[in-house]
């Protein structure tokens, strides 16, 4: 475990912006450090880096859980807007496995925040930030070419774990694989936050520490006692002319698709029924619509028995098996046999947590790792006993869209 040291009883200051003008992602100064977390216009963002600690392994949600209260706990906090995201936040992107992988929470020196019409700043620290603006670079030209695990061997360990599954020794996986881009300029992540905030302004379109994307699920939001999550599972993409509406009536009757869905809900409803009493489930999953695929949708609520942060109800759900699978130690031990490779933080929980433990989490969907000139673009496919390997290889194709026209600049397109 990784911390950067600070000194102690650090000032924050959040105060409200009265002139706002401009989307939250045009509000980054650099390219450096940028930190994003913005769902239909509000949300926060932010920049600098006042501290930071990175964790490994098992106990990986509770170290960063216990570190950041122990700093929050030495902050001097005069907060004017009292909204959820003021006052003292940070960022965090958290590993999708015990081993390998490596996460990370992060304590910006300024956010700049907006949620039901107000805006505001929040200031870490004595010294501020260096607020010179720079220019949003574009990457230029775009070499892609295989990852760790290339979509043709994917499509073996898909055809594979179709085979276990229909054998009986487990009810569904999720499999991933990768797809790298290399541009000719290092890759801006503000380039990529504009043009997915302009194309799923419905998602979550986050940023931290070089993982970028815009995923649709919640895996938990916190706020004092009310918990809410949104399950997706099963997915339709545009084909042979087919309407929107007729796609969310395929969706809807697909037994293959509930089945997946039916997974992802119980899951998680055991994960959260121990700690929320009521717990709200719908009776049946709706369709939520975005521009590159639908999904089937269950947005589960509830009210918190316990004091338990969102980091700790976020180590109590993951994975979820609408990114692991069911039962999830088997799931687990067929991910690491046939796909073979280092999910890093794909489809791990990425967010902000504030110092009484709120916040909101989603699961690292429909993003990339950025490094420098380099992309790695992931994407994933539920599997049950009845998948077909080729309509699932199409899925993820469909799944990367999001990415790869951030990366080359096609906006309403």
């Amino acid at each position: 475990m990784t911390t950067t040291p600070i000194a102690d009883r650090l000032r924050v200051s959040s105060r409200v912006v009265a002139d706002p003008t401009g989307a939250l992602v045009d509000a980054l100064p650099t390219a450096a450090g940028a930190l994003s977390w913005v769902n239909g216009g509000e949300g926060l963002v932010a920049w600098g880096e006042l501290a930071r600690v990175e964790a490994t392994g098992p106990t990986r949600f509770t170290r960063l859980d216990s570190w950041w209260r122990t700093f929050a706990s030495r902050l001097r906090v005069q907060d004017e807007v009292n909204l959820p995201g003021s006052g003292a936040v940070a960022f965090t992107s958290i590993a999708f496995a015990d081993d390998p992988g490596r996460s990370v929470l992060v304590v910006p020196r300024v956010v700049m925040g907006r949620r039901d019409g107000v805006t505001w700043v929040t200031e870490l620290g004595e010294d501020g930030a260096d607020d010179v603006a720079e220019p949003v670079r574009e990457p230029g030209r775009l070499r892609y070419s295989d990852g760790q695990l290339p979509v043709t061997q994917w499509r073996d360990a898909v055809a594979g774990a179709v085979s276990r599954m229909r054998g009986g020794e487990l009810a569904k996986v999720v499999l991933a694989h990768d797809l790298l881009a290399v541009a000719d300029e290092p890759v801006d992540p503000r380039y990529l936050l504009r043009g997915l905030t302009a194309n799923y302004p419905n998602c979550w379109v986050f940023s931290v520490d070089g993982l970028v994307g815009a995923t649709p699920e919640l895996l938990v939001r916190r706020l004092g006692d009310r918990v809410d999550t949104r399950v997706l599972a099963g997915t339709v993409w545009p084909h042979d002319g087919v309407s929107g509406a007729g796609l969310a009536e395929e969706l809807l009757s697909s037994p293959k698709n509930r089945e997946e869905h039916a997974y992802a809900v119980q899951s998680m409803v055991e994960a959260l029924r121990p700690f929320c009493s009521p717990l709200e489930v719908p009776a049946g999953p709706s369709v939520l619509r975005l521009r590159n695929v639908q999904h089937l949708a269950t947005d589960i609520r509830g009210r918190l028995t316990n004091g338990h942060s969102v980091l700790r109800l976020a180590w109590l759900a993951h994975p979820t098996a609408a990114v692991g699978g069911t039962p999830a130690p088997d799931a687990r031990r067929l991910i690491d046999e046939l796909e073979r490779m280092d999910r890093g933080r794909y489809a791990g929980p990425v967010g902000w947590v504030d110092a009484a433990g709120n916040g909101e989490l989603g699961i690292a969907l429909r993003c990339a790792e950025v490094s420098g000139r380099t992309v790695r673009l992931f994407a994933g496919c539920g599997i049950v006993a009845d998948s077909d390997p080729d309509s699932e290889v199409r899925e993820a194709a469909a799944k990367l869209v999001p990415m790869r026209d951030a990366l080359e600049g096609s906006i309403g397109r």
